[in-house]
């Protein structure tokens, strides 16, 4: 692949034609898309991505790209796309994420977070600023509905409490029945355009700029979600007290949004982050069994505590702190005889 892939970019890019060209993989989560980097003396690098054709959301990064950067928001600069080969060719910005300053002191740290935040709340308010037609033809994700929710907890009962700790079937048919509440009040809440997967390795800093990357999975959702995502990050160590600050710096934001009641947008902040954490525990058991990728595996133990507590901070969520609680003791020992 790689000589037809630089045969292709010298044919894309002229100024690159006479130039040697090398070709450095990148290593990119549990993505079922391959990245690489293509250099070229004297000229800006590039990134070449080559994806599957089984994710319909692959073939409309493109397209959702172009729509962020329409509406004010930074992501990296599509240059080609190939939609039959599933071949993109896009900007370069660097290696320097979210994730990279994670022992940094706080202070550096806040001010990068509240960066993010400013980003985030420009596309969770970008229908309300441009209107709902502003999407009309825009190739999002199924939004964010009862039966996404119902999916995101499956996910969690099934590759990580029945695969990875081997709790007994009734004990996750009560829980699921006891789950069903929270998808259906989250369904019944006004939706904004969401991330979906807004995690510090998704966001990269150029310069003190936050720009976000793997957001083909963008839909209509709800804000706390996205928050979730980032504040309570499983790859990112940060002290409540941190995490309750920038909440409270982006309902600054938009105030709009915590008006009336600020303890309804904090319940239902509380809510998303157990929707968040169950689909990241069902990812990395999911990547970890069924994909081979038995490092995503050692994610378990820290997703888990933040779950924990979550569910001890929410009323609705008590079933799901008492099954949690029993695994405590063997959150990091691995999969448990008999577990699948």
């Amino acid at each position: 692949m790689q000589l037809d892939v630089l045969e292709r970019t010298r044919e894309r890019f002229p100024q690159m034609a006479s130039r040697p060209l090398t070709m450095e993989p990148l290593e990119k989560g549990g993505s079922d898309r391959k990245f690489f980097r293509i250099h070229a003396e004297g000229e800006a690098s590039l990134i070449f991505v080559q994806y599957g054709m089984q994710r319909e959301e692959n073939r409309h990064y493109v397209a959702i790209g172009a729509f962020l950067e329409r509406v004010g928001v930074r992501v990296p600069r599509m240059y080609v796309h190939e939609a039959e080969t599933g071949r993109i060719w896009m900007e370069d910005l660097g290696e320097r994420d979210l994730w990279s300053f994670r022992k940094e002191p706080w202070p550096v740290r806040e001010r990068l977070y509240q960066a993010t935040l400013r980003e985030l709340e420009r596309l969770h308010s970008c229908l309300e600023r441009r209107g709902e037609a502003c999407v009309e033809g825009l190739p999002l994700q199924p939004p964010f509905d009862e039966k996404l929710y119902e999916w995101e907890q499956n996910y969690f009962l099934e590759h990580c409490l029945g695969r990875h700790f081997g709790v007994e079937d009734s004990v996750i048919s009560r829980l699921r029945e006891s789950l069903l509440g929270v998808a259906s009040d989250l369904a019944a809440l006004p939706r904004v355009l969401v991330h979906r997967d807004c995690q510090s390795q998704n966001i990269v800093l150029v310069g003190e700029s936050p720009c976000f990357i793997d957001f083909q999975g963008m839909r209509l959702g709800l804000p706390q979600y996205d928050l979730a995502s980032l504040l309570l990050d499983p790859y990112v160590e940060m002290a409540p007290s941190e995490r309750d600050a920038l909440l409270g710096y982006y309902l600054s934001l938009h105030p709009e949004r915590g008006a009336g009641d600020p303890s309804a947008f904090h319940r239902v902040y509380q809510l998303c982050a157990a929707q968040r954490l169950m689909q990241a525990l069902g990812a990395y058991g999911f990547l970890g069994y069924e994909r081979g990728r038995a490092e995503f595996l050692s994610h378990i133990p820290i997703a888990l505590s933040r779950l924990r507590q979550v569910a001890a901070g929410c009323s609705g969520l008590n079933p799901l702190e008492g099954v949690l609680a029993s695994l405590s003791d063997r959150a990091g020992a691995g999969p448990v005889s008999g577990g699948g």
